[in-house]
């Protein structure tokens, strides 16, 4: 069986993998925007909190089923330019308007809280296809665990720390976080390692399943969940295929 998912910028844990009566693992496919709009970011973030309690129950509740979490890539303004981008309030408040959002952000923030999420809103917007590519290598490198501490690095610095994630020093950073130093210095000593992978990624995945925003989660490529979810829904899925 393959679950597959797809969410913006989000927390996850490494993938359940317990024995089980089935040949093939269930996987869990996320897309990923780095840089999601302002309510798009809480339903990532949010959304794999949520994904991460399901697994948790589903654990006890289908121990015949096996999970395996691969992150996809999506970006929401491909055409930023590369580097350091814009500022994340003036961006929000220029799309969103600035009393819709000092409106929403209080509220975010207490629900990320509630999911030990301490979200920040400071740093900045950009293009993170470089991001895209360094969790295209975690996989290609360690699979389905290092590619999960990338993108949990990858989201403190984002959503916590305030720090630019389309700068490759912050990058470097996160990757070596993780355990991925070396082969990252050399993917970002080029400009062409990895990117005709996640292009080709993004765009089968987007044709295949018209994913147009996130979060999207995918299982079993047959059941897409999209937008905010609750736990609730994940494990009546996960109940599906079993």
């Amino acid at each position: 069986m393959q679950i597959a998912a797809a969410a913006a910028v989000m927390f996850l844990r490494p993938a359940i993998r317990s024995h089980t009566q089935l040949s093939t693992p269930a996987t869990v496919t996320h897309r990923i925007n780095m840089s999601s709009t302002a309510s798009n970011r809480r339903n990532v973030a949010i959304d794999v909190r949520r994904l991460e309690s399901a697994l948790e129950v589903a654990r006890s509740r289908f121990p015949h089923l096996s999970f395996d979490i691969h992150w996809r890539p999506f970006q929401l303004n491909p055409n930023f330019p590369p580097g350091k981008g814009c500022d994340k309030m003036e961006y929000y408040y220029s799309k969103f308007g600035e009393d819709n959002v000092k409106k929403m952000i209080p509220r975010m923030k207490a629900t990320a809280l509630e999911h030990g999420i301490n979200m920040n809103y400071g740093g900045t917007v950009g293009n993170t296809f470089d991001s895209h590519r360094l969790i295209w290598l975690a996989r290609e490198v360690g699979g389905s665990e290092l590619q999960d501490k990338v993108v949990e690095s990858l989201f403190k610095a984002y959503f916590e720390d305030n720090k630019s994630i389309e700068e490759r020093g912050v990058l470097q950073e996160c990757a070596a976080q993780s355990g991925l130093g070396d082969e990252c210095r050399e993917m970002f000593s080029s400009d062409a390692m990895g990117c005709y992978e996640v292009m080709r990624e993004k765009e089968e995945y987007g044709r295949a399943f018209q994913c147009s925003g996130v979060p999207m989660f995918i299982v079993d490529g047959k059941f897409v969940l999209n937008g905010a979810q609750e736990d609730t829904a994940f494990l009546r899925v996960f109940g599906k295929l079993s």
